[in-house]
């Protein structure tokens, strides 16, 4: 009945679907997940046919619902979240930026040694949208927007300095997981300039967007 342990929770389960929807791979969602269901803390219950396995649509908890949908809806018109070959870590052309990148909270690239730090909890990721090295049946380049997303597993807020120019101008906020809101498609969210900082609340994670010129876009939409 803790109103800031309530909250803390509801803000859990949207980091884990959030995280799951932005992988790449199958997303794999139990049923019920979707609905706010616990099955009462049992996770061995694929033999217990009473009411912990199933499912009771009337107390459905809405709000996460909607959230997971939209989750859906943007893993489904984004190809970038989806990629048919893996991440190399490197640019595909010479003169272009690397397909996936890693940086710590003052905009700066992850190291090795980084990863040993308690600051590990906290780090930001770009996914660019023209780095998937992957074509259509046509043979032509598939392109799609490219994003960064920030995640902070830190008990504390942590003001985070957006990457440079050479990776995106501007970027606008569709996703926080802190605030329940995800911003749909051709709405306007807040824009931040490149290495601006932005705060991330504690346990929670960010998701920017950037929006790459439509006569560079070729992308194959989910059926």
């Amino acid at each position: 009945d803790d109103e800031n342990i309530n909250k803390f929770r509801d803000c859990q389960k949207r980091n884990f679907l959030t995280t799951l929807f932005l992988s790449q791979g199958i997303p794999m969602l139990v049923a019920g997940d979707e609905l706010s269901r616990t099955q009462q803390g049992n996770n061995n219950a694929y033999c217990q046919d009473n009411e912990i396995s199933w499912l009771n649509w009337k107390k459905a908890d809405q709000a996460l619902l909607q959230f997971t949908q939209k989750l859906i809806q943007l893993r489904r018109q984004h190809p970038v979240f989806r990629r048919r070959t893996w991440f190399r870590g490197r640019p595909v052309k010479p003169d272009e930026i690397e397909d996936i990148a890693w940086f710590k909270f003052d905009g700066k690239h992850m190291q090795y040694e980084d990863w040993q730090h308690d600051y590990a909890k906290s780090f930001g990721v770009f996914i660019n949208g023209r780095g998937m090295q992957a074509r259509s049946s046509l043979g032509v380049r598939l392109t799609d927007d490219s994003f960064y997303i920030i995640f902070n597993a830190y008990q504390g807020c942590i003001d985070y300095k957006l990457p440079g120019e050479e990776y995106a101008k501007d970027w606008t906020l569709i996703l926080d997981t802190s605030e329940d809101t995800i911003i749909n498609e051709g709405d306007e969210g807040r824009i931040y300039q490149a290495s601006e900082a932005i705060t991330v609340h504690d346990n929670s994670i960010l998701l920017l967007h950037h929006v790459i010129p439509k006569d560079e876009h070729t992308t194959v939409p989910m059926v």
